[in-house]
């Protein structure tokens, strides 16, 4: 919401109170004086009118999870426990995931109160690149690499999957880069070649990466730095 707006919505000042409050730099916002009534207040913003607090902000929370097998992402669900069922947090019900990964497919889930960074990690004009280590049932021959890296038609959407890379580990195991976020989207270009996948785990977005001292069901906070990467 635009600041003026934000003032105007108090009962005792007027839209012209509120730029004058501006104009005379009355109004901080998370400690800085602002004059500009088109700066965007957020419900995390300290708001502060002379020595009168006019909205404390709530804390933005930022979460690095290590999703395990059998939990599915999303916040609540009849069937399976839910990747919030394994935080021990405040208000979970406030608290959104930033992208998902499959019922089975284990790795690296972001979970967050903050829709507009949500945001900005799973647009797709964002391309943030996705790495997953894939193991598959029969052997990945060459030629997955080089048709992946041409892009895949998928009929249900009519639409080419984005170039990937692909760089065989071994016979059976791959690690696998995307710029998207398609429905099922591994195992449907693996089953381009008929080989299904029996193993994913997703290893990072963006520079983001998987915190290796953590295990199957940890979570931390992130990092300053590392909300800072979207």
């Amino acid at each position: 919401m635009r600041l003026d707006r934000f003032l105007s919505n108090f009962p005792e000042f007027s839209r012209l109170d509120a730029r004058m409050l501006l104009a005379a730099g009355r109004v901080r916002v998370d400690g800085r004086r602002i004059t500009d009534g088109r700066f965007e207040v957020r419900e995390f913003s300290r708001v502060e009118l002379d020595e009168r607090l006019l909205q404390a902000g709530k804390p933005a929370r930022y979460f690095m999870l290590y999703k395990p097998s059998g939990h599915v992402s999303a916040t609540e669900h009849p069937e399976h426990p839910t990747v919030l069922d394994l935080l021990d947090e405040p208000d979970k019900h406030e608290l959104h995931l930033g992208g998902r990964l499959d019922l089975t497919t284990t790795g690296l889930l972001l979970i967050t109160n903050d829709g507009l960074w949500s945001r900005r990690l799973t647009q797709p004009e964002r391309k943030q690149p996705k790495v997953y280590l894939v193991e598959t049932e029969q052997p990945i021959g060459a030629e997955y690499a080089e048709t992946f890296a041409q892009g895949l038609y998928f009929a249900y959407e009519g639409l080419t999957t984005l170039p990937a890379q692909l760089d065989i580990l071994d016979t059976r195991k791959a690690r696998l880069t995307l710029h998207e976020g398609r429905y099922h989207q591994v195992k449907r270009m693996f089953g381009h070649f008929r080989n299904r996948v029996v193993g994913l785990h997703r290893e990072s977005v963006g520079p983001l990466k998987l915190d290796p001292q953590m295990k199957p069901g940890d979570y931390r906070s992130l990092t300053d730095e590392e909300v800072a990467h979207f």
